[in-house]
């Protein structure tokens, strides 16, 4: 994939990412995408959803198995601005997604690259390509602005 189309992908789940932050939320966008068409949009929403498993990827992957017809995402990719943590390691592992695409680390919740680093799990059934640093700088700042207007 070309650097262009990667920013290009990774513009819309940051797109995602600052809606969230407009209504409160963390700033984290997903999109999930299959042979070049976005499926599955998600943004953080567990404040207004009261739901704490509302997480960007998580509603990216049930509009994508509810778009597709399967809880089987074979043959798609997920963008997401943010690492993901342990709960949505688990889901993208679940629906089979092939590819993940993530923009700025977690060293602290994140589960890929960090803490338990589930897809190296001797035990874990499905295994996705990772690309991290997508973006990286612009998803970081995005987070860092978040958190440094509500200390």
């Amino acid at each position: 994939m070309s650097l262009t189309k990667a920013r290009e992908m990774m513009h819309e789940a940051l797109n995602l990412a600052r809606a969230a932050a407009a209504q409160g939320e963390v700033p984290v966008g997903a999109i999930i995408v299959k042979d070049g068409v976005i499926i599955g949009r998600g943004s953080n929403r567990p404040l207004e959803s009261h739901d704490p498993t509302a997480h960007a990827e998580i509603i990216a992957i049930r509009a994508a198995a509810a778009y597709l017809g399967n809880d089987r995402l074979t043959g798609c990719d997920l963008w997401v601005t943010l690492e993901p943590c342990a709960m949505c390691a688990g889901a993208i592992a679940h629906a089979r997604i092939a590819r993940l695409y993530y923009g700025a680390d977690d060293p602290k919740g994140g589960a890929v690259a960090h803490g338990p680093r589930l897809f190296e799990q001797p035990t874990m059934h499905h295994r996705p390509e990772v690309y991290a640093g997508i973006a990286a700088d612009e998803c970081a700042i995005l987070l860092k602005n978040f958190f440094a207007e509500r200390r």
